[in-house]
C-alpha cells in the first residue's frame, strides 16, 4: 500500500509499451499534475520524453509524424472530445492511449469512428487518478468540496473516480465505513458502493486481508486545520503553502532567481524525505550539520593542483551540484520560516492555541487571546484562529466574550473576510454539528499524556494536540471503533482483524493528521494506514473551505452573540 510507487509504476509502464524511440507526451492540467509529483523532468527524459503538450492547448506544436505519441487523460467528456478531434488530424504517427480512470464503452466507440486513419496502437486503463504526495498520503486537489452545506455535484463525482482510481491503483476492495452524523460522507460511500457493484469485474482482486475504506468527515475535527504547525513539512504548507510540491519563495527579500520558486519532493530530495517529519528545532540543527558537511567537501575539493585531482572533482562534481542545491534551498526555506516565526510571535500563538485545544482555563485563556489581540506583530490570520479556537471551545460557556472578541478584531482594521469566519465555522463545526466532543477528549488524555511525556522530556507545549483522526484509528485498528457512530455500509460487518486502512476526509486532510498516520503506521508493524482528502489544508484554505460550505447559511450565530 503505497500510492507514489502505485502511480510511478503506471507511467513507467506507459513510457515502456511504446517501444523505443523519441515520443511525446500528451496530457491535462490533471494528469500533469500527477505525473509531476512523482517524476522529476530529467527521469521523463531519460524515458526518451522529448515533448511535452497539454491536449487543451491552443497553440500546439507542429505535425510531428516520426513521433509516437503517449496520450494520458483523465476520461472526462471534454477530454474525449479533444482527442477524438487529435485522431481525426493526427499530428503524430502512433497514438498509445491512458485513460486515468475507468472509460465508458460509448467513449471507446466514439474514439474508434475518429481513428479514421489507424493511428492508435493501444488503448488501456491505468488508475492513475489522484496526487500522490507521499507513500502514505493523497489528495484530489478539490478547493471547497462543498456548497451550503452539502455536496457540490461535480466534487461528489470527481471525489468518487479518485477514490475508485485509489482503490483500482492498490488493488484494494473494500468493505466501506463512515461518519454516520455525516450526510456527505455517507452519499460518498454510496455513490463509491455503487461503482464497486456495477465494475465488480475490475475488483476481483486476490486479497490476504479484507481492506476497510473509512470516509470521514473534516466538520467533526475543525481544530487540526486551525492550528499552527511546528513539524518541516507541515509547517512549510503553513507558513509558505506547498503546491503541487512547489513552494513560491518569490516574496522573500533579496531571493536569488534559481530559488524564487523550490521543488520540496521527498522522491528527489534525499534531505526532505529524512527531515519531513522533524519538528522546528531538530530542523535547524540538522541544516546546520548539513552545511558544515557541505563546507568540508568544499574545501577538500578547493585543491585542485593535479591532473588526478582535477578527475576526482569532475566525477564528484554532480554530486556536488546537487548537494549545493540542496543546502542552499533547505537553508533559505528554514531560513524563511524561521524570520516567520520571530516576526510574528508564533511561539506565544501556539501555545495559546495549543491551551485552547487542550486545557479547560476559561478565563485564564481569554486574557492571553485579548493580550495577542492587542500585540500588533501578531499577525491578522493568528489573531482570526485564536478567536475562532475560542468560539469552538467555549460556544456554550455562560460567560464567553465571542462578541467582544470579534469587536477587537475588527478595532485591529482584521478585513472583514476574517473576522465573518468566527461565526462561520461555528455554522461549519459548532458544538451541534459535531458527533465527538473535541475539548472534553482532549483535556482528560491530554494533561496525562502531557505529566507523562514532560518527565522524559519527549514533547513540548507546541505539540500537545493530537488530531480527532489518531484516536479513530487506533480504535478502528484494536476493533473498539463504534459500530454506530462509524456504520458499515450495507450491514456488513467484517470479523477479520484490520490491517489495510483507506481514510479518506471529506473537505480535506492536513499534514498534522499525514504526521500522525505516519506514526501509527511506524507503531503498528502488521498495519498499513492510507490516507487521503478533498484536498490539503492550511489556514487558508480551510477558511475557503468553511466560506463556501457556509454561503448562504450562516446567519443564525451572529445575532445570537451580539
Amino acid at each position: 500500500m503505497n500510492v507514489v510507487t502505485a502511480i510511478k509504476l503506471y507511467i513507467t509502464r506507459m513510457t515502456e509499451e511504446s517501444g523505443p524511440g523519441m515520443k511525446v507526451l500528451l496530457m491535462d492540467k490533471q494528469t500533469t499534475s500527477i505525473v509531476s509529483l512523482v517524476y522529476s523532468h530529467s527521469e521523463i527524459l531519460m524515458k526518451e520524453v522529448y515533448l511535452f503538450e497539454k491536449i487543451d492547448a491552443v497553440v500546439r506544436s507542429e505535425a510531428l509524424r516520426h513521433l509516437k505519441c503517449i496520450v494520458f487523460i483523465r476520461p472526462t467528456k471534454e477530454n474525449v472530445a479533444l482527442l477524438c478531434n487529435e485522431l481525426r488530424n493526427p499530428k503524430y504517427g502512433t497514438y498509445y492511449i491512458y485513460f486515468s480512470n475507468i472509460i465508458a464503452k460509448a467513449d471507446i466507440k466514439l474514439l474508434a469512428d475518429s481513428d479514421e486513419q489507424e493511428v492508435v496502437r493501444e488503448v488501456h486503463e491505468y488508475y492513475a487518478d489522484y496526487l500522490a504526495i507521499n507513500p502514505h498520503l493523497f489528495s484530489l486537489g478539490i478547493h471547497a468540496c462543498s456548497e451550503g452545506l452539502t455536496w457540490n455535484p461535480e466534487h461528489l463525482h470527481r471525489s468518487c473516480e479518485g477514490i475508485i482510481s485509489v482503490l483500482l491503483s492498490l488493488k484494494k476492495c473494500p468493505y466501506i465505513r463512515y461518519q454516520s452524523s455525516s450526510k456527505m460522507a455517507k452519499r460518498l460511500s454510496e455513490k463509491i458502493r455503487e461503482v464497486l457493484t456495477k465494475e465488480s469485474n475490475s475488483f476481483k482482486f486476490r486479497q490476504e486481508t479484507d481492506p476497510i475504506l473509512l470516509i470521514l468527515d473534516r466538520r467533526d475535527d475543525p481544530v487540526t486545520p486551525l492550528l499552527n504547525q511546528w513539524t518541516y513539512q507541515s509547517m512549510v504548507h503553513e507558513l509558505l503553502t506547498i503546491n503541487n510540491n512547489r513552494v513560491d519563495l518569490s516574496h522573500v527579500k533579496g531571493i536569488s532567481k534559481e530559488l524564487r520558486e523550490v521543488v520540496l519532493s521527498a522522491e528527489h530530495d534525499e534531505f526532505y524525505a529524512e527531515n519531513l517529519y522533524l519538528n522546528f528545532g531538530e530542523i535547524g540543527q540538522t541544516i546546520k550539520e548539513l552545511m558544515e558537511e557541505f563546507q568540508r567537501k568544499a574545501k577538500k575539493h578547493q585543491k585542485v593542483e593535479s591532473i588526478a585531482d582535477m578527475k576526482n572533482f569532475v566525477e564528484a562534481y554532480p554530486l556536488f551540484k546537487k548537494m549545493s542545491g540542496t543546502v542552499s534551498k533547505h537553508v533559505t526555506v528554514v531560513g524563511e520560516l524561521s524570520n516567520l516565526v520571530g516576526q510574528h510571535n508564533l511561539l506565544e500563538v501556539s501555545e495559546t492555541e495549543q491551551e485552547l485545544c487542550c486545557q479547560n482555563e476559561h478565563s485564564n485563556q481569554l486574557q492571553k487571546i485579548k493580550k495577542l489581540l492587542n500585540n500588533s506583530k501578531v499577525r491578522d490570520i493568528d489573531a482570526t484562529r485564536l478567536v475562532m479556537l475560542y468560539a469552538l471551545h467555549y460556544e456554550k460557556h455562560t460567560n464567553n466574550e465571542i462578541g467582544t472578541l470579534v469587536e477587537m478584531l475588527k478595532k485591529r482594521d482584521v478585513p472583514e473576510r476574517y473576522t465573518r469566519l468566527v461565526y462561520n465555522i461555528l455554522e461549519y463545526s459548532g458544538i451541534n454539528m459535531r458527533q465527538s466532543n473535541l475539548f472534553d477528549r482532549e483535556a482528560v488524555a491530554k494533561i496525562t499524556k502531557k505529566l507523562f511525556k514532560g518527565l522524559s522530556g519527549v514533547d513540548n507545549v507546541y505539540t500537545q494536540h493530537n488530531p480527532l483522526l489518531t484516536e479513530i484509528l487506533e480504535d478502528l485498528i484494536k476493533g473498539k471503533l463504534n459500530t454506530q457512530t462509524y456504520p458499515y455500509l450495507g450491514n456488513m460487518v467484517m470479523t477479520k482483524r484490520t490491517q489495510d486502512v483507506i481514510v479518506f476526509v471529506v473537505g480535506g486532510a492536513t499534514y498534522e493528521e499525514s504526521l500522525a498516520v505516519y506514526n501509527l503506521n511506524k507503531q503498528n508493524p502488521g498495519v498499513k494506514v492510507i490516507l487521503g482528502g478533498t484536498t490539503l489544508h492550511n489556514f487558508e484554505s480551510f477558511s475557503g473551505e468553511i466560506v463556501s460550505a457556509t454561503d448562504g447559511v450562516a446567519s443564525k450565530y451572529k445575532s445570537r452573540n451580539h
